[in-house]
C-alpha cells in the first residue's frame, strides 16, 4: 500500500500537479496504517477512519476517467500509476476485512491478483500472453481441493480457467523431499529446514515412487495417466510457514491433481531458494519485499 501510493503521487505531481494536490489529502487517512497495515482493520471500527474507503475509491474513480487525457501525456506511466490506484483500494478493503478473518480476504487478494493479470493482458493488446509465477495454492484450480471445497475460497488458477478455458495452463511443482526457505510464525525470520519425506498416502510419494528424478506430467495429453490420479489424495503445501513437527496438520489437504492441474513438475529433491540480489527487508517492510507484489 506505501509504494502503491508514493507511485500515484508521483505520478501525478508530474501529470496534474492540482490532482496530485487532492489525491494526497485523500490517501492522508491511511497514512497512520502504511507501516502496519494489518492494524488497519480494527482502526476502522471507529467513525474517525469509516470514511478512507470513499476517499480511495473516488480517487481510483477519477484518476480512470482521466485515462485518455493522462495516457497521451505518458502512456505507460498512466498504466503502471492506474494499477496502484487500484491496488490501493484493493488494500484498503483486503486490510479491513482480514482483521474478521475468514476467506474474504484470502478471496480478495487472489480476485485483485487476476484484476490485475487482465489490465496487463488488455493493455498489451488481444494477442498478449503472459507468465504468473505463484505458489500451488493460488496456482492449482481451487475447486478441487480442500481449499475450494471445505473452505469456500477461490483462487487465481479458478478465475483464469472460468475467464479463459484452454487458452489457460495450470502448472504445479512439487517435490519429495530436501530443503525450503521458511519461517516458523508468520511473523519469524526465514530459516533454512529440512524438508521430510513425502507422507505415503500423498501424490508426492508416488511420484516419488517412480524412481524418476525429475519429469513433467502432461495430464491433458494422457487420459489413462489422468484417470488414475482423479481420485482424491493428500497433497502437501508449503508456503512461507514450514511447521515439520506437525506437517500432516498444518501442510497436507486432499485434492484431485489432475483437476487442480493441467501439468505437474516434479523434482525428487529440491534446495532452498536463495535472493537473486542483496536485498534485504528492512524493519517494517511488508513480506513481498523487495517485489511489493
Amino acid at each position: 500500500m506505501r509504494g502503491s501510493i508514493a507511485a500515484v503521487l508521483e505520478y501525478l505531481d508530474r501529470v496534474d500537479p492540482e490532482a496530485a494536490a487532492v489525491a494526497r489529502e485523500r490517501y492522508g487517512c491511511l497514512a497512520p496504517w502504511q507501516k502496519e497495515p494489518a492494524t488497519y482493520g480494527r482502526a476502522v471500527l471507529t467513525a474517525r477512519y469509516r470514511k478512507c474507503e470513499q476517499e480511495v475509491i473516488q480517487q481510483r474513480r477519477e484518476l480512470l476517467e482521466m485515462r485518455l487525457a493522462y495516457a497521451q501525456l505518458d502512456g505507460e506511466g498512466f498504466l503502471d500509476a492506474a494499477q496502484n490506484a487500484r491496488l490501493i483500494a484493493a488494500a484498503e478493503r483486503y486490510y479491513r476485512v482480514m482483521y474478521y478473518g475468514g476467506a474474504e480476504s484470502w478471496n480478495l487478494r487472489d480476485t485483485h491478483m487476476f484484476d490485475t493479470l487482465e489490465h496487463l493482458l488488455n493493455a498489451r493488446g488481444p494477442r498478449s500472453k503472459a507468465i504468473v509465477w505463484a505458489h500451488n495454492s493460488h496456482i492449482g484450480d481451487a475447486r478441487y481441493t480442500e481449499m475450494g471445497v471445505v473452505r469456500e475460497e477461490l483462487n487465481i488458477g479458478q478465475l483464469c480457467r472460468e475467464r479463459f478455458g484452454e487458452q489457460a495452463a495450470l502448472i504445479g511443482f512439487g517435490t519429495h523431499a530436501g530443503t525450503v526457505a521458511a519461517a516458523s510464525d508468520c511473523d519469524s525470520d526465514v530459516e533454512v529446514k529440512r524438508v521430510r519425506a513425502s507422507h505415503p498416502d500423498s501424490y508426492e510419494r508416488l511420484c516419488h515412487d517412480a524412481g524418476v528424478p525429475r519429469f513433467l506430467l502432461d495430464m491433458g495429453r494422457h487420459q489413462a495417466l489422468r484417470n488414475r490420479l482423479l481420485e482424491p489424495r493428500l497433497e502437501r503445501f508449503i508456503g512461507v510457514v514450514y511447521r515439520p513437527d506437525t506437517e500432516l496438520m498444518s501442510h497436507y489437504a486432499d485434492a484431485s491433481l489432475p483437476q487442480q492441474f493441467d501439468a505437474f513438475v516434479w523434482f525428487d529433491e529440491t534446495t532452498a531458494v536463495t535472493p537473486l540480489g542483496a536485498e534485504r527487508a528492512k524493519p517494517g517492510e511488508p513480506v513481498t519485499y523487495p517485489f511489493g507484489l
